[in-house]
C-alpha cells in the first residue's frame, strides 16, 4: 500500500509539472498570421522587406530548401507585405556582397534619412567571403497625436497587480480631446475598437479583445466589426478613455530559416535577425525596427440616449499601426501583461 501511495504521489507531482503553464514573455512573429500560443506577442514589417529583397535580389525567386521547406518560408516567400505600404520617408533597405564598404554605406544612410545609428550591424561579421550577402531594412516611426492625452493615475491592468502608468480622458479632461478619438464600434464593454487621430498619415487602431487568434485574422475580425455597427461613431462628452503607456525591446533570431541549404545555390542564410523599439505615451508614438539577413557558403553537407461608454483599455487588448492610404498595417501588437512587456523597454 505504502509503494502504491508512493507511485501515486509521483505521478501527481509530475503532472503537475505537465500541465504547467508556460512562462509568459514577449514573442516576436515573422508574420502577420504566425500562429503563437504566447499570450503577448509583436510583429512588424521590417524582416518581410528584407525576405522580400532576399527573394528578389540575391535568390532571384523562391527561397526554398534541400530537405524541405518550412511553413513560415513559404508564407514569407508569398511577400504580403511589401515595401508599398509604406511611405519612402519611412523606411530604408539595401542589399549586397558583404564587405566594410556596403556596412559604411548602410551607416551613412542612416544618419542622412534618420539620424540613427544601427543596434545590429556590429553583430555581424562583415569579412568578405564567397556566397556572403547581406540584406538590411529599417523601418522609423515618430509621429505625434493630434493632441497630447492627459496623464492619467496608474492602476493594475488585467490580473496583474502591478500598477502601470495610464493616459487618455476622463470628466475632468477637456472637451477637446474627444476629436481626438473615433469610435469604430462598441458592443460591449469588453468588446470594442477606436482609432486615435494623428499629426500625420499614420493611424493608430485599439481593439479590446480576449481573441486569441493571429493579428491577421484579429485585424479582419476588427473592421469586420466596424462595417456591422451601426451605433454613434463619435466620442461623447460622457465618454472615458484610457490605455497604458507602452515600451518594449525585443531581439529576435529567427533560427528556423538558418543553417538549411537554399535550393538551386550553393548558400544558406546563416544570420537572422529582427529588432522592435516601441514606445506609446500620451503624447504619440515611436518605433524603430531593424531586420538584416546574412548568407554564406554552404559547407558541403547534407446618439443621445447612448449611455456613457468606458472604453478602458484595461485588459487584453490588440494594437494595429497602418499608413492612411494603404490597406495593411505595418505593426501589430497583442498586450495581455503590460508590466512584462515595459520591462523590455529601453530606459
Amino acid at each position: 500500500m505504502k509503494k502504491l501511495i508512493t507511485l501515486i504521489a509521483i505521478l501527481l507531482f509530475a503532472s503537475s509539472f505537465a500541465f504547467a503553464k508556460a512562462p509568459q514573455t514577449l514573442e516576436v512573429l515573422p508574420l502577420l498570421s504566425s500562429e503563437t500560443t504566447q499570450a503577448n506577442r509583436v510583429w512588424v514589417g521590417t524582416f518581410q522587406l528584407a525576405w522580400n529583397d532576399l527573394m528578389d535580389g540575391i535568390i532571384k525567386g523562391q527561397v526554398e530548401f534541400d530537405g524541405g521547406t518550412p511553413a513560415v518560408v513559404q508564407q514569407l516567400n508569398r511577400q504580403l507585405f511589401k515595401a508599398d505600404q509604406l511611405n519612402e520617408n519611412s523606411y530604408y533597405k539595401t542589399y549586397g556582397k558583404v564587405s566594410p564598404e556596403l556596412k559604411k554605406t548602410i551607416e551613412t544612410a542612416l544618419k542622412e534619412k534618420f539620424n540613427e545609428k544601427s543596434d545590429i550591424l556590429d553583430a555581424f561579421d562583415w569579412t568578405p567571403a564567397p556566397q556572403k550577402y547581406l540584406v538590411y531594412a529599417i523601418l522609423k516611426k515618430d509621429f505625434k497625436f493630434l493632441t497630447a492625452f492627459n496623464k492619467l493615475k496608474s492602476e493594475r491592468f488585467g490580473s496583474s497587480r502591478k500598477k502601470v502608468d495610464y493616459f487618455g480622458i476622463d470628466k475632468n479632461s477637456d472637451s477637446a480631446l474627444d476629436n481626438t478619438i473615433g469610435v469604430m464600434f462598441y458592443n460591449s464593454s469588453k468588446d470594442f475598437a477606436v482609432e486615435i487621430y494623428t499629426k500625420g498619415d499614420d493611424r493608430l487602431y485599439l481593439y479590446r479583445t480576449n481573441d486569441n487568434k493571429s493579428f491577421d485574422k484579429l485585424y479582419s475580425d476588427m473592421f469586420m466589426k466596424k462595417a456591422q455597427y451601426d451605433g454613434p461613431l463619435s466620442f461623447k462628452a460622457d465618454d472615458e478613455f484610457k490605455v497604458p503607456n507602452i515600451s518594449l525591446y525585443k531581439e529576435k533570431s529567427f533560427k528556423e530559416v538558418t543553417n538549411r541549404r537554399i535550393k538551386g545555390t550553393d548558400m544558406m542564410i546563416s544570420d537572422a535577425l529582427e529588432t522592435i523599439d516601441f514606445k506609446m505615451d500620451n503624447e504619440g508614438v515611436k518605433l524603430k525596427s531593424e531586420a538584416a539577413i546574412m548568407t554564406k557558403l554552404c559547407a558541403m553537407l547534407p446618439d443621445e440616449d447612448v449611455k456613457p461608454r468606458k472604453f478602458y483599455f484595461n485588459d487584453t487588448f490588440v494594437l494595429f499601426l497602418q499608413e492612411a492610404d494603404k490597406n495593411k498595417p505595418y505593426f501589430a501588437l497583442r498586450v495581455n501583461d503590460v508590466s512584462l512587456i515595459n520591462k523590455t523597454g529601453r530606459k
